[in-house]
């Protein structure tokens, strides 16, 4: 392969990357200037330019996050620096005269830790065996990009609110000014994301900045309705500042200027710290929140996602959405987040009436235990808030919806089944890796892997041509068709339907 191959141009100069297993690949390329010192909790601001070739050959630094609130992903863990806004992109090693279709992944994470790095050999599957050029990035985490500090803004020192949104629709612009010289496509880009990364997608369809920078999508398990009033973030912003002055071990601050020279001074082991705690307190103080969210500031997210989706403001480009079979069963110990304790779940019946709660009480029956906690709390943070999403999307866009059922022996007898993330390890082809054989020691593993090629074909054949496989029709409020991914893959119209309607009922339908 020739050198030049390698050596692209891209904003702020020329990178060179590598060749490896058989694939092109550039790493650490930065979308925006480094996030720190005068640029602490500004919007991304443009690419610092370079002299020379700059090796991208290596990934960029994880954004900051710690192990305090939830369990870091491999790579990531303790590590971490403000200059995070970086990107990497993967593509065939042999070009073709016509620009290859593109896909973005966004990372989960609940907002507070994990990177574009922690999955090895991300992506690769998808290029090797649809053509696509393949891109993920860091953006900002925890109080650097998701905590609303607006309040605090000042001229001599700007803060905006949703950096980390912010920071993503700059990595998408990224890609529509610079994908053709990897040999993608900038008007064919689908984004899709999990968790935290999906609930980015299905927010950033309510951006208007965000509008024409990507032409279909993929929400994969998201937190849908994980987006607040600017006056609750805000409140939780102020929450904030106190734990960040306990942490410094200083006096709270009394005044904004003080809050904000706070901010400001503090170093980022400090902060991580601070956000840890809110991460750790939140779920009890507020059940059924999750702290570190997009706000719906009015300017650049203008309205809640549910209602935009409802009143067809949300960009019409076609969406597969679904979730898995049972979500919550992953949040134990550090992971516990959502509302799946007794007390939590109390703080969430008392939101309506009483019938209500009684009503859809009754649709877990097992909920005193453990099991019919996590599966509540997953229903309540993830399937519901999808089912929302699709059913107001579905008057103005093609819609088509999923559930992950299929999961290995082990999975099952540990108490997790198809459980959150799950999926990602069929989406990218990870049932070879060394997790992935001992998921799969004791049975399921080549039936696992084989649902995961044919997952992988219908997101491939969504990102190359906007359609998905011809037995797997359209979700509509009269039909709700719903592809179960399984060993057997089949089509169930509007499953746990009871459920639904409970939810419906408990959570006033858009």
């Amino acid at each position: 392969m020739e050198r030049d191959a390698l050596t692209v141009d891209v904003t702020g100069g020329r990178i060179e990357g590598v060749l490896r297993r058989g694939l092109r690949m550039w790493r650490g390329i930065p979308y925006a200037a480094p996030a720190g010192g005068r640029n602490r909790f500004r919007a991304p601001q443009p690419v610092l330019p370079w002299e020379g070739v700059r090796s991208a050959a290596q990934f960029g630094p994880v954004a900051p996050q710690g192990r305090g609130a939830i369990a870091p992903g491999p790579g990531s863990a303790g590590r971490g620096s403000e200059d995070c806004l970086s990107l990497n992109v993967i593509a065939p090693r042999f070009a073709t005269p016509r620009p290859r279709p593109v896909m973005v992944f966004i990372h989960g994470g609940a907002y507070a830790v994990g990177s574009s790095r922690e999955m090895p050999q991300q992506g690769e599957a998808l290029v090797r065996e649809g053509g696509v050029v393949f891109v993920n990035f860091n953006y900002r985490l925890g109080a650097f990009g998701f905590l609303d500090l607006s309040r605090y803004s000042s001229a001599e020192r700007p803060i905006e609110s949703n950096l980390g949104l912010r920071d993503m629709v700059a990595a998408l612009e990224w890609v529509r000014d610079n994908i053709r010289a990897f040999g993608g496509d900038p008007g064919n880009v689908t984004l899709f994301g999990e968790s935290a990364g999906g609930n980015a997608v299905t927010t950033l369809m309510c951006v208007p900045s965000a509008r024409g920078l990507f032409a279909r999508a993929i929400a994969e398990s998201a937190p849908a309705e994980a987006v607040y009033d600017a006056e609750v973030t805000a409140r939780w912003g102020a929450d904030f500042v106190q734990m960040l002055a306990q942490v410094v071990g200083g006096a709270a601050p009394e005044t904004d200027a003080e809050a904000a020279s706070l901010l400001h001074t503090a170093t980022v082991a400090q902060l991580v710290a601070a956000t840890s705690r809110t991460m750790r307190e939140t779920p009890d103080r507020v059940p059924g929140t999750i702290a570190l969210c997009p706000s719906i500031d009015g300017e650049f997210l203008p309205e809640r996602p549910v209602l935009a989706f409802a009143d067809g403001t949300a960009h019409r480009v076609p969406l597969i959405i679904g979730t898995n079979d049972r979500e919550g069963s992953l949040f134990r110990g550090r992971l516990d987040i959502l509302a799946t304790t007794p007390v939590r779940i109390q703080g969430v019946f008392v939101k309506t009436r009483r019938q209500l709660a009684r009503a859809l009480a009754a649709q877990y029956p097992h909920l005193p235990t453990r099991r019919g906690r996590a599966d509540f709390a997953g229903d309540y943070a993830f399937w519901f808030p999808s089912i929302e999403v699709a059913e107001g999307h579905s008057r103005y866009a093609s819609v088509h919806f999923y559930r992950f059922d299929i999961a290995p022996r082990l999975a099952r007898m540990l108490g997790l089944d198809a459980t959150h993330g799950i999926e990602l390890f069929a989406v990218f082809d990870r049932a070879r890796t060394p997790f992935g054989r001992v998921m799969g020691s004791l049975g399921g593993y080549r039936d696992f892997e084989r649902t995961g090629r044919r997952m992988r074909a219908n997101w491939l054949r969504f990102a190359r041509e906007g359609t998905v496989d011809a037995d797997w029709p359209p979700y509509t409020e009269e039909h709700r068709s719903t592809l179960i991914i399984d060993a057997q893959d089949r089509i169930e119209e509007d499953p746990r339907s009871e459920r639904r309607l409970a939810w419906r009922e408990f959570v006033p339908h858009i």
